[in-house]
């Protein structure tokens, strides 16, 4: 990877805004998508990144609300990784009050993507008990502290087995940490839930957990599959599956319509933002490196050296 000069961005559409960034964050697709497993949709910029903050630069035909100079973040579906980037404008959320605009970068994929599953898909209800894999992750550190704000459910989260990383997501609100490289995360839940299991399930390892998951699963329990770490294939026994009425869902936001991911935004500024507003949800972030350093960046990430997000500086 090499930070260079490309052509100048074509002036915001009807509905766009040009941003001019000030940060970017590494996700999991970033680095798939290098490694040339994971492309972009058709028509959508090569470059890499799928969330940035920064500041109105330019404001395209149609759109209200928005005005150059004001600082805001983005969910994008690519061109993170760079000076400038043009958006839509139902893809923006202001940075919320007491967050540094540089922070803020690590925000609108994370928000997202819990918001979209645990909220909007798997629709989880109070008293429920939540299980999230990975969750000293960006998504893991994000819905431990969604589903404590907003929620009175139990949260799980597995993790690997630094004690740091346990003790991190005890601190942001699970009431259970387990290490998956140390127990059997299928026995401790059902010992920890008095043989309930889990009603929802946040999945980011995709085949190699699939069939224990399911087990895992309560009486209409629902396990949400956002990330294939764990390989893409596995099987799948419905016999264990029907007598719970449990479901199975695979979600990307990436490739989702423009006007489902204008939805699912609107919710998170609606029902999210006021909770990290107030203190409730706070982004965890690891560290901000220069955008220079991108590549030490997703080594970081590839090895699993970090707690929360990873964030690139690019501008002021």
């Amino acid at each position: 990877m090499a930070w260079a000069e490309v052509p100048d961005l074509p002036p915001p559409g009807p509905g766009e805004v040009t941003l001019d960034i000030a940060a970017t964050a590494v996700n999991r697709a970033d680095i798939l998508q290098r490694k040339g497993f994971y492309p972009p949709p058709a028509g959508a910029s090569e470059i890499l990144g799928l969330e940035c903050s920064g500041r109105v630069a330019a404001v395209g035909s149609g759109v209200e609300g928005y005005a150059p100079g004001d600082e805001v973040c983005a969910l994008l579906v690519g061109g993170g990784y760079a000076s400038q980037v043009n958006v839509p404008a139902s893809q923006l959320l202001p940075v919320p009050a007491g967050v540094d605009l540089v922070h803020a970068a690590g925000l609108p994929e994370v928000a997202c993507t819990v918001y979209s599953t645990v909220f909007d898909r798997a629709a989880l209800a109070d008293g429920e008990v939540f299980l999230v894999h990975g969750g000293a992750s960006g998504i893991g550190t994000f819905a431990i502290q969604a589903v404590r704000a907003l929620r009175p459910a139990a949260v799980i989260a597995t993790t690997a087995g630094s004690p740091e990383k346990l003790a991190r997501c005890r601190e942001l609100g699970a009431n259970i940490t387990i290490s998956y490289r140390d127990e059997d995360f299928v026995a401790r839940v059902r010992a920890e839930t008095d043989g309930h299991g889990a009603d929802v399930i946040l999945d980011n390892m995709g085949a190699s957990y699939l069939e224990r998951n399911v087990t895992l699963l309560a009486a209409d329990g629902r396990l949400v599959v956002i990330g294939l770490q764990g390989g893409t294939k596995a099987t799948l026994n419905l016999a264990v599956l029907l007598p719970k009425r449990a479901s199975v869902h695979a979600l990307s936001l990436r490739h989702r319509p423009l006007a489902q991911k204008a939805r699912i935004v609107a919710g998170v500024r609606e029902h999210v933002w006021p909770a990290i507003a107030d203190g409730r949800v706070q982004p965890v972030i690891d560290r901000v490196l220069p955008v220079a350093e991108v590549a030490e960046a997703h080594r970081l990430v590839e090895g699993l050296g970090h707690v929360g997000k990873v964030i690139l500086r690019v501008g002021g």
